[in-house]
């Protein structure tokens, strides 16, 4: 019987994990600098980390009127300084929309692109890559 019990925990158990997987759970933050947001190679699209991480910013900025940020963009060392402050800018104003969506003031989000001259981690390869492919919020 002890067995059939722990089964039945274990199963409720992995259901419950796999409803939480998909949850939104949004908790504020308490310091919006230096949060990042990473991207996929050569795009700009929001993940759903990414989305979370905003939407958490979002909250913060509501419930602090006074703060004002800067959302930077940030590529890898591939490609032209001309294509990467292009993608960079695209990046930065993909996470200003999530957090206008959010309920902020897009008066309060200010945009930049680095392109890739202002790498998060120096080297090559995938891995620094991967952390060079960013927007950095930067509370003004």
């Amino acid at each position: 019987m002890k067995i059939k019990n722990f089964a039945l925990l274990a199963g409720v158990a992995g259901v419950l994990a796999a409803c939480h997987h998909g949850s939104t759970k949004i908790t504020e933050m308490t310091d919006l600098n230096e949060q990042r947001v990473f991207f996929a190679f050569n795009s700009s699209e929001i993940s759903e980390d990414a989305y979370d991480n905003l939407a958490a910013q979002a909250e913060y900025l509501k419930n602090n009127q006074d703060v004002k940020i800067q959302i930077a963009g940030n590529c890898d060392e591939r490609g032209s300084t001309e294509y990467n402050l292009a993608l960079g800018a695209r990046r930065a104003n993909a996470a200003k929309s999530v957090i206008v969506k959010n309920g902020v003031d897009s008066k309060r989000v200010s945009t930049i692109s680095y392109g890739k001259e202002r790498p998060l981690v120096q080297g090559t390869g995938e891995k620094v890559w991967r952390m060079n492919r960013n927007a950095t919020t930067t509370v003004k």
